[in-house]
């Protein structure tokens, strides 16, 4: 069917108004036909929304390739991706434990690490140092950590890269030293420093969850040092590069000027799994 003239169309309508009846408005009468757009009108609103919404993944997709614009949309999706993590994050909601007959054989458990296996410790020499806010601050031995509760767990650990292991923890609850040193629980971080120069964040609301460990054997014997000996930590609720190795300083404060290595480079800060 061809389309009408548009000029036609607008002619018929002056002369059915100048042949209206006397005492009339002069406007042609109203009707639910005439208020409806026309089919050629619906159509091409159905298009256009279904075109837009195709484009639309391709304009966010354009927006990324902006280099002004990219670096900012990165941080802005990251961030909004850590506040919901926090808010989501159940303090006691446990992950999930396993039998162990479904651990991952110990010899096949990934030795991963940013820099080097061993950075070295001297196990004779070495204390975990507290500062910020907390009561008592100073140099903890290991047997001090070793003394408190031992808590042993099996459950899965994940790692950025994409693998994910099942494997047996021991240690003492995060939570009982921060007791014992007198921490300030209403503080937002742990800040940790480590022998290989790694440093990592933790928000408190995990620090004290019950299965976060201050993580001291690995399949019921002393932890190794390609595992971060003497002490790391174990997070069964965070992924693998929040769970650092080799421990030397932990400071409970509501200031960071550096949030983790990898976070620092991009990733993401909250990581919650």
């Amino acid at each position: 069917m061809e389309a009408q003239d548009p000029k036609s169309e607008a002619t018929a309508a002056r002369e059915d108004t100048d042949s209206a009846p006397a005492g009339s408005s002069g406007e042609p009468e109203s009707s639910p036909a005439a208020a409806r757009p026309s089919i050629h009108e619906r159509r091409f609103a159905k298009v256009s929304r279904r075109e837009l919404l195709k484009l639309t993944p391709i304009l966010a997709l354009g927006a990324f390739a902006i280099p002004g614009v990219q670096q900012s949309l990165l941080e802005k999706g990251l961030g909004f991706s850590d506040w919901a993590s926090a808010r989501l994050f159940r303090s006691g909601h446990l992950a999930t434990t396993f039998a162990d007959s479904q651990l991952t054989a110990f010899e096949k458990f990934p030795i991963n690490d940013y820099d080097v296996d061993d950075p070295g410790v001297n196990f004779d020499t070495w204390t975990l140092t507290v500062s910020g806010l907390v009561q008592k601050p100073g140099e903890y031995r290991l047997p001090v950590v070793q003394n408190l509760p031992r808590v042993r767990q099996n459950t899965r650990h994940v790692c950025v890269e994409g693998w994910d292991v099942i494997g047996r923890f021991g240690g003492a609850r995060l939570s009982d030293f921060l007791n014992l040193v007198g921490a300030d629980t209403s503080a937002k971080f742990i800040a940790e420093k480590c022998a290989d120069d790694y440093y990592e964040t933790l928000d408190m609301a995990t620090a004290l969850h019950p299965q976060t460990l201050l993580c001291y054997e690995m399949y019921d014997r002393p932890l190794t040092r390609e595992h971060g000996a003497p002490l790391r930590l174990n997070i069964p609720t965070k992924v693998g590069y929040k769970q650092a190795k080799y421990l030397t300083e932990l400071k409970v404060t509501n200031v960071i000027t550096k949030v983790g290595y990898w976070e620092d480079q991009g990733y993401s800060e909250y990581y919650g799994l």
